[in-house]
């Protein structure tokens, strides 16, 4: 069995998460996700795909107070996010589903969400992929069970119209971003690139898109985060 720690959550000191020292650990990537969404007084129906061990659940419950789903498809991540949601007494607010996001039919009607989240396996899959012999990592890292075309269709069938989807994602998958988002009808409204150097190119890309929106897209000023001494309130929009 994997060893568990207890780990503060950056640079918001009163929040831990439990995580694997060996196997799934949470990244900067969420973090990141959270701080460019921008959840609004009135949404109070918000989803995180591919959970992981719930951080953005709690993040988003600790700043607004809002209740939210989390889903994650593996269960030693799910009971990770489990133990971590007690950790932070907060049970009551979020609800955690242990499920493949593609099955999530079978819990919510369409049109449902005022914001989803998603921090995805970033890298595609297939039988030659060099993939880690780490299952938990390779399902976490590649799309062994959800595809990015996957995710989109099934953020499009969930968000309410206007509803609002934030993805992170590697920035060489920009293009198939455009795609996904224009055939299942999300408009791409803002991009931040993630900098690990400026004289580098960029490591992330942030990614706002609304769903039955109007054409137009913010592209915001590169952030550094090889700079940052804290990534609290970094993209202020």
């Amino acid at each position: 069995m994997m060893k568990k720690t207890l780990n503060w959550l950056f640079d918001y000191p009163n929040l831990k998460v439990y995580q694997y020292e060996e196997g799934f650990k949470f990244s900067l990537d969420s973090i990141l996700l959270f701080e460019f969404a921008q959840i609004k007084k009135d949404d109070n129906q918000i989803i995180d795909f591919c959970t992981g061990n719930a951080v953005i659940p709690i993040l988003i419950q600790n700043k607004y107070s809002k209740p939210v789903v989390g889903v994650e498809y593996q269960e030693e991540i799910y009971q990770l996010a489990k133990e971590s949601v007690r950790y932070n007494q907060m049970e009551e607010a979020i609800a955690l589903i242990h499920d493949n996001v593609k099955e999530l039919k079978n819990y919510f009607p369409g049109n449902n969400f005022d914001v989803i989240l998603c921090n995805p396996p970033y890298f595609k899959y297939t039988e030659s992929s060099n993939i880690n012999k780490n299952l938990i990592k390779s399902i976490a890292r590649h799309e062994i069970c959800i595809t990015l075309k996957e995710i989109f269709e099934v953020t499009s069938f969930f968000l309410k119209d206007k509803g609002r989807f934030y993805l992170v994602h590697v920035p060489d998958r920009i293009d198939e971003i455009f795609v996904y988002a224009n055939r299942f009808g999300l408009a791409i409204k803002e991009l931040q690139f993630i900098y690990s150097k400026m004289n580098e190119k960029p490591v992330m890309v942030l990614v706002t898109c609304v769903k039955g929106g109007r054409f137009g897209t913010r592209v915001y000023q590169p952030v550094n985060i090889g700079s940052l001494e804290s990534y609290q309130g970094i993209f202020r929009k």
